[in-house]
């Protein structure tokens, strides 16, 4: 844990801002519609006629006080009845892209919760066509590559789930995965065990939500049922020492999500984020937004507060780096492009 004694002064955190913000890095954990802000919300609720709950953007904003992550869940699901239309995808994307270039990302593998749309009526191809045209042109004006994540939400039953992958299916060139979101305690991975096997067959990688509040017996799950490529969040496999040995053995990528685990209360307080463990621990573990419009930060504002709060060295800021384009799904010629581009800037500003 970091003391206030040993934090960087003001002229220190200015220079860790600036390294962070320079420093190449991947975003893993992104679920596109978690990034939609208040004044975007009321933006789309004018265009599309679409009545809200809330008098102010203010209102808004004070209600993203949570204490689980159902409680997120709840406004979040009311949040995304706004989105309507194919451009209200490509805008929202495009609004993402341009925060998270600003911070320094390179590569994006986002997620979008299709069930979400389609059981309000949107046809799969509305929220799809959106969000595909927005990461076309994010690569094209802002040099982001991106890639798309399907996630089932694993509140609703598996027969729904595989009723989306089959909409998809003329998707499935442009979208590189599938996971699993949505309330996780009482929905274990191996519920979605048959769709995971369907969507394997098909080609897609799979990656899976586990250990964020349910217990360390969901990460066994996913990896041993599911065949996950990638665990989302994962913090609870640290109560496990088994479990740990096997992640760090396979090299399983974690998408950590500190300020959303900071604002759901997994973590009491941002210095007691495992974090800097995991990394001590030889976990290649990662740092991510999550829905950063509702959990307080952007991809550049998790990893500053993060090492502030836990004191995290330049050495284990590139360590993370890497890791966020080892753990991608990227080819290996792209990853060793990027891995290059970080050691040539931490040798520049060494």
């Amino acid at each position: 844990m970091t003391t206030a004694a040993c934090r960087p002064d003001s002229r220190g955190m200015d220079n860790l801002a600036e390294f962070i913000r320079g420093l190449p890095k991947a975003e893993l954990h992104l679920h596109i519609e978690g990034s939609l802000e208040p004044e975007q919300m009321f933006e789309f609720a004018r265009r599309n006629r679409v009545s809200l709950p809330f008098a102010s953007v203010e209102a808004v904003r004070e209600a993203y006080a949570f204490s689980n992550l159902q409680d997120f869940l709840d406004i979040y699901y009311q949040g995304a009845g706004v989105l309507r239309t194919e451009q209200d995808f490509h805008d929202l994307a495009m609004a993402y892209f341009r925060r998270v270039a600003a911070d320094g990302a390179r590569h994006v593998e986002l997620f979008f919760d299709p069930q979400t749309h389609t059981d309000r009526g949107l046809p799969f191809s509305v929220a799809a066509g959106g969000l595909l045209s927005g990461m076309a042109e994010a690569e094209q004006t802002l040099g982001v590559t991106s890639k798309l994540i399907l996630c089932f939400l694993r509140h609703l039953p598996e027969e729904a789930a595989f009723a989306t992958l089959k909409a998809a299916e003329p998707y499935l060139d442009r979208i590189v995965a599938v996971g699993l979101d949505s309330s996780e305690v009482g929905h274990p991975p191996s519920k979605f065990a048959r769709v995971f096997k369907a969507a394997r067959e098909r080609g897609l990688k799979l990656v899976a939500h586990a250990g964020e509040e349910g217990p360390p017996a969901y990460v066994w799950e996913a990896l041993d049922v599911l065949q996950v490529d990638r665990i989302d969040h994962g913090n609870r496999a640290l109560e496990d020492p088994a479990l740990v040995k096997r992640l760090t053995a396979e090299g399983m990528t974690l998408t950590v999500c500190p300020l959303s685990n900071l604002k759901l209360c997994v973590v009491d307080d941002l210095r007691a984020h495992p974090l800097k463990h995991m990394l001590a621990l030889g976990l290649r573990a990662t740092v991510n937004s999550d829905d950063p419009a509702y959990f307080g930060g952007y991809l550049a504002k998790n990893w500053f507060a993060t090492a502030v709060a836990l004191g995290l060295t330049r050495e284990e800021l590139a360590t993370l780096a890497r890791n966020s384009f080892t753990g991608s799904f990227l080819t290996p010629t792209e990853t060793q492009a990027h891995l290059a581009a970080i050691d040539a800037y931490v040798v520049t500003e060494s």
